[in-house]
């Protein structure tokens, strides 16, 4: 019986180990995801809040999500971003060049339908009210832009292309025809809990499979 116990002590505390990591991975996981749920309710709030005038100095870290509203000119230098949306399907964001006066920024105006690209912007003095935001949601896979067709935002690039500061000004609010898609936190992935219970799963296999081995070290030899 003692070498029977002595064979067991190694596995035992593999097995409490191992169990013991893969749940401290586990809780983790469990206080991110009320990390990022703060976080989202943060910007949530901030989304909703009153729209103040566009700062003189933008800084991303201070500025994101900030709702803004803004008086100028779309210069007519438009871009479009092929989009899907669940509510309109297929089409496209409408960027374009704003000239407050005071400075030229990018207005995403919203969504324009595949048989409505060519459609004209609003001129003359027009009021956007949204948010500011700092896309960049090009990735390795993003095909590069074609003929004004782009695939996905990029402030820094969209501002050299049509010589503006690297910021968006997200539409929630603005004459014409295309249709706002205001910024959310809908894109904003909160994966936490899948992981947490990955590794709760992972640790249960493991003291399953540690259970086994163990029990397979009691067994006598020949049964």
């Amino acid at each position: 019986m003692g070498i029977q116990l002595r064979k067991l002590i190694f596995p035992v505390l593999l097995a409490v180990a191992g169990a013991g990591v893969l749940i401290a991975l586990g809780v983790w996981q469990i206080q991110r995801m009320q990390w990022k749920s703060d976080i989202l309710a943060d910007i949530e709030t901030s989304i909703a809040a009153p729209p103040v005038s566009i700062p003189a100095v933008l800084a991303e870290a201070e500025h994101e999500y900030l709702p803004v509203t803004a008086s100028g000119e779309l210069t007519g230098d438009v871009l479009h971003v092929l989009v899907s949306t669940e509510e309109n399907g297929a089409g496209y964001r409408t960027i374009s060049a704003f000239n407050t006066g005071e400075r030229t920024i990018l207005v995403d105006a919203g969504f324009a339908g595949l048989d409505d690209r060519a459609t004209p912007l609003p001129t003359g003095e027009i009021t956007v009210t949204g948010n500011l935001l700092w896309p960049d949601e090009v990735d390795g896979f993003t095909p590069e832009p074609d003929n004004g067709l782009w695939f996905a935002r990029d402030a820094v690039a969209m501002s050299q292309t049509l010589d503006t500061e690297p910021v968006f000004l997200v539409a929630r609010e603005i004459p014409g025809d295309t249709v706002p898609m205001p910024v959310g936190i809908t894109g904003i992935p909160n994966d936490h809990l899948s992981y947490a219970v990955t590794w709760f799963l992972l640790a249960a296999g493991w003291l399953a499979m540690s259970g086994l081995f163990i029990v397979r070290t009691l067994r006598p030899k020949g049964n």
